[in-house]
């Protein structure tokens, strides 16, 4: 066991040398696509904005670190809904399931889809509008996970990509992998990292890409269609490190050693190299009492972010969120829980909320 501790602390400290490698051009910030790759639907781990990559378990985790996705429970479904942006009529849905396969790991599925509100359709002859389109996005993430021995956690996922606005689309495929360490008396000092979204290129293309036009050379004049085809893109590419540490403020008043402390406060690190866009670096804390009532912060901070002028983020970096949740029944029965989120935006200022309702079993 402690030899596996150790090759397992070792590769990570590898990872993490190895960071700068994977930190990319920011001459290229804003050159790929797929961009909904990077919104974790999930209320309560974006009430930490994510900041909870070293603790990050159960279904939630596939949009995190898919390491966390070896959870001890049997089975989780689980249902999220995004107001991104009030007043914007963009909205984020979101259902998932796990299921736990006995010694073999866990297996999960998430679907995410993404939807933009009735937007005019315009074109050179009819600037003022012809009807209406609906752009549709939508992510399908397969992921496992096991649990390789009390202290070690790893995962990998695939997610199909699929874009569609109105008649061009384009799709992909992208792979994540993370591995998450814990230890402590009361395993309560997590370590995590994750690799995003490494995968295909994609490319739009479809018949809104093909034009009517004369052929001036020939007698008569006749028209010919033409098509344009578009450039590739790549994967918003990103490498994510985090720990954590969990304080139990009673654990000094306690009956006996056995029993279980009641309040708990969980102090978070994280750090994000992103190839296409700013680093991340943030902090945040959870508090939790009796396991029924949750509280959380969190701030995380990028290059030129308290200016409008230079800032490449519609965030304010400020998190906040809420759960409750309790068991249907008695102390084997499934636990219940609902999440909420808020992160204020500073253009628009309208906020992006997360509502998240879990099942575990």
């Amino acid at each position: 066991m402690k030899n596996i501790s150790t090759k397992a602390i070792v590769a990570i400290c590898a990872i993490g040398m190895s960071l700068n490698s994977f930190a990319g051009n920011k001459d290229r910030t804003g050159q790929s696509g797929a961009p909904e790759l990077l919104i974790n639907p999930w209320a309560r781990s974006t009430g930490l904005f994510g900041m909870n990559t070293a603790s990050v378990e159960g279904m939630e985790a596939m949009k995190l670190n898919i390491a966390g996705l070896a959870q001890d429970s049997t089975t989780e479904i689980g249902f999220s809904y995004g107001n991104y942006l009030s007043g914007t009529g963009i909205g984020i849905s979101n259902l998932a399931l796990a299921q736990k396969l006995g010694e073999v790991g866990v297996i999960g599925i998430n679907v995410m889809s993404m939807s933009f509100g009735d937007i005019t359709a315009t074109d050179y002859f009819n600037p003022e509008g012809y009807g209406t389109y609906h752009p549709q996005f939508l992510n399908i993430q397969l992921g496992y996970a096991k649990q390789f021995s009390t202290h070690i956690n790893a995962g990998v996922s695939a997610t199909f990509v699929s874009e569609q606005v109105s008649n061009i689309s384009a799709t992909g495929a992208s792979f994540d992998g993370g591995i998450q360490y814990v230890t402590g008396k009361r395993d309560n000092f997590h370590f995590g990292i994750v690799l995003h979204n490494i995968g295909t290129n994609m490319r739009f293309s479809g018949t809104g890409f093909a034009i009517n036009a004369d052929q001036p050379q020939s007698t008569p004049t006749f028209a010919v269609t033409a098509a344009y085809p578009s450039d590739k893109f790549e994967m918003p590419t990103n490498l994510n490190i985090g720990v954590g540490y969990d304080l139990f403020l009673d654990e000094n008043h306690l009956s006996s050693k056995d029993a279980m402390p009641k309040q708990r406060l969980s102090l978070y690190g994280n750090f994000t190299s992103n190839s296409f866009n700013n680093d991340y670096l943030g902090v945040g804390a959870e508090y939790g009492y009796k396991n029924m009532f949750m509280l959380r912060a969190a701030y995380r901070y990028e290059n030129g972010i308290g200016d409008l002028s230079t800032s490449t983020t519609m965030y304010m970096g400020l998190a906040m969120g809420a759960t409750v949740q309790t068991r249907i029944g008695g102390d084997r029965a499934p636990m219940l829980a609902l999440d909420y989120s808020f992160r204020p935006t500073q253009r628009p200022a309208n906020g992006v909320h997360m509502i998240s309702l879990r099942l575990t079993r």
